[in-house]
């Protein structure tokens, strides 16, 4: 680390000059942030150059704003079915789009102020600009009032985030045919919507535009939704979204496609073709490495774009560093700040354990929501293990029915034991009301190795939906409460 020492009223945004630092990040999205702002608490001198906004895509293009969307659609569908709880509306609820827009931007610019605060607080500096890295541990800085910098840092982090994918020949038009960045500032409901991917993404996608109006079909190229999910569970997001009336095209290959004023056509590969207002395209997102690397900067990028790193997350560059969706691991706003943190603490010498990324948790927003850890029962099996599995249907569970929201699971896998019985719980997955909230107790089990036996003793309050966790763990022991 440098022997620089900073003030507490230094900003080096202000400093026309170049500058030297003990770390400088490229990228102020939740890997870049995390990683200043955990390195600012160890006490280290640390820029952060960044082209937009601190939060990056997730506050302000991605989870945020997308999750803001899906919630007036909860609320939207709530009011809907408020007669079934005896609560009684004059008028049909309708959806006031200036309103839910309005919404959204207050919640991102109040997260947007509380960072900026904590960034200030912990005295990291921020450069407003477009910067890239050039030999010798430096970044060439472009700022956003016209100057150019030079900022040379002990250690360098590349943290420069990603951007939708869109699909070949289909070009966005940001009307008719468009990605999430543009469906997030919709300003009408349009009448009948393509989604384009049956990812985690376009599933969320699908939800939102049932539940405010338009008439959904969704387009996956693979044999089912959610690819990555358990089987299970990707079978029971395919049932709900179909008995809403979602049609749901699975191994499915688009092979052209007609614009019109306000309508496109796409042309399947079954010979069909279908005719919607508004195709989102939600076939994934793509790490935005190249433009942020010169060829001095001997960092080496494999052949999908991603920024090749090792266990430790460095690059092929001594000092360079890479974190978050530039590198080829989840692309979850917590796995950035997970990655941030372990970073620093490898460039302080500290050794920490690698990130196993194949125990992370998701949270897909749909409805019903999807959240999991760990490996999908096909996964155990083509690992090796003998496995023993236990699901509790949220149709038994009090509290769901009180939601009136009865759909889905708690799926639990474990390894059997030389003794046959229920050891290591290698997976956790649920689909149902609140799922992405209930799974913290399953995370901590697949990632604390614990048995079902850790658990079953253990209290779950009554009536929650946390009990459908408990009750699956008891019969993993081999007896059981309510399930079967």
């Amino acid at each position: 680390m440098s022997d620089n020492t900073r003030h507490e009223t230094e900003q080096y945004s202000t400093y026309s000059g170049n500058t030297h630092v003990d770390i400088a990040i490229l990228g102020g999205g939740p890997a870049g942030y995390a990683a200043a702002l955990y390195g600012a608490s160890c006490g280290l001198n640390i820029t952060v150059v960044e082209r937009n906004k601190v939060g990056g895509t997730c506050l302000h293009q991605g989870c945020v704003p997308a999750k803001e969307l899906l919630e007036t659609a909860t609320i939207l569908r709530t009011c809907k079915s408020a007669v079934e709880f005896g609560v009684l509306t004059n008028n049909s609820p309708t959806l006031d789009m200036i309103a839910m827009q309005q919404r959204k931007s207050s919640v991102i610019d109040q997260l947007h102020k509380g960072l900026s605060g904590l960034m200030k607080g912990r005295h990291v500096s921020v450069v407003n600009g477009t910067g890239k890295l050039i030999s010798g541990k430096r970044l060439q800085v472009h700022t956003d009032t016209g100057e150019e910098r030079v900022i040379s840092a002990d250690n360098v982090i590349l943290a420069t985030g990603s951007a939708p994918k869109t699909l070949p020949n289909m070009k966005i038009n940001g009307k008719t045919i468009v990605t999430s960045d543009e469906v997030l500032n919709l300003d009408h409901v349009p009448t009948s919507v393509a989604v384009v991917g049956g990812g985690a993404i376009g599933c969320e996608f699908a939800s939102f535009f049932h539940d405010i109006g338009a008439q959904v079909t969704v387009l996956e190229a693979l044999p089912r939704l959610l690819a990555g999910c358990d089987d299970d569970i990707s079978s029971a997001l395919t049932r709900s979204f179909k008995k809403k009336g979602i049609k749901v095209h699975t191994d499915m290959q688009i092979t052209g496609h007609e614009v019109r004023e306000n309508e496109v056509t796409l042309l399947l590969g079954n010979g069909e073709s279908i005719s919607v207002e508004m195709v989102v395209v939600s076939v994934g997102r793509r790490p935005l490495a190249g433009d942020a690397l010169s060829e001095e900067a001997n960092v080496k990028i494999d052949e999908r774009g991603f920024i090749v790193v090792n266990d430790k997350l460095q690059t092929t560059a001594d000092g360079i560093w890479a974190i978050g969706d530039v590198i080829n691991t989840p692309q979850l706003a917590h796995v950035g700040f997970s990655e941030g943190i372990q970073v620093i603490k490898h460039i302080l010498g500290e050794n920490p354990l690698s990130l196993e990324y194949g125990k992370v948790p998701w949270g897909i927003y749909t409805h019903p929501e999807v959240a999991f850890a760990g490996m999908t029962e096909e996964q155990a099996k083509q690992a090796g293990y003998n496995v023993i599995v236990r699901k509790d249907p949220f149709g038994g569970n009090s509290r769901a029915r009180v939601l009136g929201e009865t759909e889905g699971m708690v799926k639990v896998i474990a390894e059997v034991d030389s003794n046959g019985h229920a050891g290591r719980i290698l997976g956790v997955h649920i689909i149902g009301p609140w799922a992405t909230e209930l799974l913290s107790p399953g995370y901590l089990a697949v990632n604390w190795e614990a048995t079902p036996d850790d658990f079953a003793g253990l209290i779950q309050p009554h009536p929650t939906l946390s009990e459908a966790f408990g009750e699956v763990a008891i019969a993993l022991t081999g007896r059981s409460l309510h399930v079967a």
